[in-house]
C-alpha cells in the first residue's frame, strides 16, 4: 500500500500544489444562476468536480454546506467524492472533527476507513481536545494510506488567543507542530499527517517544516499571495497546498479549468 504523503508528493508534482476548494455557498450558487436547494448544490458541486478533478491534485469540499441540505446534501458530498477520486484526485475532506475515544475513532471510520461510503483521501481535525485525542484518526489513516491535517496556525482572527497562548518556553501551536514533526519523523519523500496553517498569518517565531504537507488556506481571495507563501514557510513552502475557493469559484462554470490552471502555473516556483 502507497502512503498517503508519497501518493501526495507524486501528485503534485504531476499536477502543481494547488488546493480547489468546492465550497458551495448559497451566494456562489445564486452568482452561478442555481437555485439554493439539492438540485443546485448537485448541479455546482458536479460542475466544478468536472472541471477541477482531472488538473489538480487535490480537491477540498467543505463538509458543512452539503450537510446545510440533509441527508440529501450529504448524498451529493458522495457523489462529488467519487467523481473526484475516479478523475485521479486525492479528496481532502474538510471538516475539523475533533472528539475523544470511541468517538474520535467513529469519526475515523466514517471518513478514513474505505468501506465507508464517505471514505475521502484526508480530512481535517482539530488538536484542541489534547494532541492525543487524534491518535485513533491519525492510526486508522495510517492503516488504510490516509491522511490527517491538523489545525496548528489558522487565519481568523480569534485563532491566536488558544494558538498563541503559551505553555512553558513554547505556544500551543509550536507544540502542535512539535507533535506533527515527531509523527513524520524518517518519512519518504513525505509523512502522512499534516499541518492546517494559513497562508494570511504573521508566521514569525514558529518552525514550519514538519517533514509533511502543509494545508494554506487564504490563498487568493483572502489575500494570501505566492510571495506571503515564500515569507510564511521559507524551506517548507515545497510542501505547502495552498487552498483557495472563491478565487476558483468565482470564475464561474467555463472559467474553473483555466483559473485553475493559471494559479498552479503560478504556484509551481513553491516546488523548487
Amino acid at each position: 500500500m502507497t502512503s498517503f504523503g508519497a501518493r501526495l508528493h507524486a501528485l503534485v508534482h504531476e499536477r502543481g500544489p494547488l488546493c480547489a476548494g468546492i465550497d458551495p455557498h448559497a451566494s456562489l450558487l445564486v452568482d452561478w444562476g442555481l437555485s439554493d436547494d439539492v438540485a443546485g448544490l448537485e448541479r455546482f458541486a458536479l460542475t466544478a468536480a468536472e472541471a477541477l478533478a482531472p488538473r489538480v491534485a487535490v480537491v477540498k469540499p467543505q463538509s458543512a454546506f452539503y450537510e446545510r441540505f440533509g441527508s440529501r446534501g450529504v448524498a451529493v458530498l458522495e457523489r462529488l467524492v467519487t467523481v473526484c477520486r475516479d478523475a485521479g484526485a486525492l479528496v481532502l475532506l474538510d471538516v475539523k472533527r475533533g472528539d475523544i475515544g470511541s468517538t474520535s475513532q467513529a469519526y475515523a471510520d466514517a471518513y478514513l476507513d474505505p468501506s465507508s461510503p464517505l471514505a475521502v483521501d484526508a480530512i481535517t481535525a482539530s488538536p484542541y481536545l489534547g494532541f492525543g485525542s487524534l491518535t485513533p484518526m491519525i492510526d486508522t489513516a495510517r492503516r488504510h494510506g490516509r491522511g490527517v491535517f491538523v489545525l496548528a496556525l489558522t487565519s481568523n482572527k480569534e485563532g491566536p488567543e488558544v494558538q498563541e497562548a503559551r505553555t512553558g518556553d513554547a505556544t500551543v501551536a509550536d507544540l502542535v507542530l512539535d507533535r506533527l514533526r515527531a509523527l513524520n519523523e524518517g518519512a519518504e519523500p513525505l509523512g502522512d499527517v499534516g499541518a492546517v496553517i494559513g497562508a494570511t498569518i504573521d508566521g514569525d517565531g514558529h518552525r514550519m517544516d514538519i517533514n509533511g504537507p502543509i494545508l494554506a488556506p487564504g490563498y487568493g481571495a483572502q489575500g494570501g499571495t505566492v510571495a506571503d507563501l515564500h515569507r510564511i514557510f521559507g524551506a517548507a513552502a515545497r510542501h505547502v497546498l495552498p487552498s483557495t475557493s472563491r478565487e476558483l469559484l468565482g470564475a464561474g462554470p467555463d472559467g474553473l479549468a483555466e483559473a485553475a490552471d493559471r494559479h498552479n502555473a503560478q504556484l509551481r516556483e513553491l516546488l523548487g
